[in-house]
């Protein structure tokens, strides 16, 4: 009998813990990120699928301290550009100190961002943490690959973002085999069976739903309110998103009386191209019309002149900038020193705290995280008056803006359900797992 349980226990591929029982006091953390830093703590190796505003900073920063307390090693937090300098500040403003570098291991706690891990070796660290992880996603990426390979040798990790899978519950795997639970491709052989034969498409087994998501719950935490976690919200409301669509005339494509809708993306391309001055001009109307704070996001580099061209004082962040002077624009922005940014989601999109800033324009893409995470830059916890995000499309582009309203629904879907099945499997308050079903032993082993 014990050597039957034993067996099942043996196949089982739910995270153990590796970490320890936390002691530190953490006086300015809410109750829910106390817990949530707990439990990281004990887990030793895990994820924080938390949504913008909720603290994930400060979360990562008393983890941080807390393992350097147990060990006396040293911890790596990396980030997105110009976020080291935010983290940074906010372990002034919580009583930890944090220091930026650009290859240099400090004492305590390095902040660097991705751009600069080759410049850092593993064995310096006791405990690395990925703030917005979800560029792990990307499981052919070489930068996915580097950062994997060198979280391995490291006892303690942590990975943080809003969006684990902003595209498929798939993506999951590769922050699984970045905290050494279990490597993607075994995660997918696992749990998911390749969709109607298209083998870059994979959809959850149905028997193996509910062992997936106790899977998911024995190494990550899912929370967009304090509520998901049994803790009051209180304070973590968030103020009226409106969004505002503003359509410009296409015109019609050479051979056609009638303007006809955007299919294939050679014909979206080109109607975004064709509109461009119209669309530049709509947002540059909406942006002069008030002296506050505001947020152009584009795509293209010719969005990009036009509408720093057409609105007042607008500064143009570009790929081309020096790290430095990306930097500079986006802290500037940040303090009130720039009124308008004029920036794409890749270069700008994560990480930063923008709550100042209620209005933002948004051309339509298909990348539902790009919009989610522009959006979160100033739609977050701790901004108290609406955010208004204006999208701004041409009369062909509904395909390409329906697409992303799809997007952004089922990724909705997808992130209440990882909180759903989660809460289902582990008593919140407790930290355990709590089985309701009883085992059974096989009737051939009782004969």
């Amino acid at each position: 009998m014990n050597k039957y349980r034993e067996f099942i226990k043996s196949k089982e591929h739910l995270q153990s813990n590796s970490g320890f029982v936390n002691k530190m006091d953490m006086p300015m953390l809410f109750d829910f990120q106390k817990h949530i830093v707990n439990w990281n703590l004990l887990k030793g190796k895990s994820a924080t699928f938390a949504d913008c505003g909720l603290g994930k900073t400060p979360m990562q920063l008393y983890w941080s301290q807390s393992v350097i307390e147990k060990t006396g090693g040293n911890i790596l937090i990396l980030t997105p550009l110009a976020v080291a300098e935010q983290t940074v500040k906010e372990g002034i403003k919580f009583g930890i100190k944090a220091t930026k570098s650009t290859g240099k291991v400090y004492k305590g706690i390095t902040v660097t961002n991705y751009e600069k891990l080759h410049l850092f070796n593993a064995s310096d660290f006791i405990g690395v943490v990925c703030d917005e992880s979800s560029i792990l996603k990307n499981y052919a990426g070489k930068t996915r690959q580097t950062i994997t390979n060198f979280l391995q040798p490291i006892p303690y990790r942590l990975l943080c973002t809003a969006t684990p899978a902003p595209n498929d519950f798939m993506e999951l795997g590769t922050s699984s085999e970045a905290l050494s639970v279990m490597k993607r491709v075994e995660m997918l052989a696992t749990y998911f069976i390749h969709d109607s034969g298209a083998t870059q498409k994979w959809r959850l087994k149905g028997h193996a739903e509910e062992p997936f998501w106790q899977f998911m719950a024995s190494w990550s935490r899912a929370i967009r309110k304090p509520s998901d976690l049994g803790f009051a919200d209180d304070k973590f409301i968030l103020p009226e998103l409106k969004t505002v669509q503003h359509t410009v005339k296409s015109i019609p494509r050479e051979g056609e009386l009638f303007v006809s809708e955007a299919m294939a993306l050679d014909e979206q391309r080109a109607e975004r191209r064709a509109t461009l001055k119209e669309r530049c001009n709509k947002v540059a109307e909406i942006a002069n019309s008030h002296n506050e704070p505001f947020l152009a996001w584009c795509s293209l580099n010719d969005e990009s002149k036009c509408l720093s061209k057409f609105i007042n004082g607008a500064v143009e962040l570009t790929g081309s900038d020096t790290e430095s002077e990306k930097e500079r624009k986006m802290l500037s922005f940040s303090d009130g020193s720039i009124r308008c940014l004029v920036t794409k989601p890749k270069i700008a999109g994560f990480g930063m705290n923008w709550q100042h800033c209620g209005d933002m324009s948004f051309f339509p893409s298909h990348s539902h995280e790009q919009y989610y995470q522009a959006i979160r830059r100033c739609y977050r916890f701790g901004r108290i008056k609406d955010v208004t995000v204006n999208i701004v499309t041409s009369e062909a582009e509904r395909m390409v803006l329906n697409n992303m309203r799809r997007k952004e629904h089922d990724s909705d879907l997808m992130f209440q359900k990882i909180i759903n099945m989660m809460s289902q499997f582990y008593d919140i308050k407790k930290n355990n797992y709590q089985t309701n079903e009883k085992m059974e032993v096989p009737k051939w082993l009782s004969v």
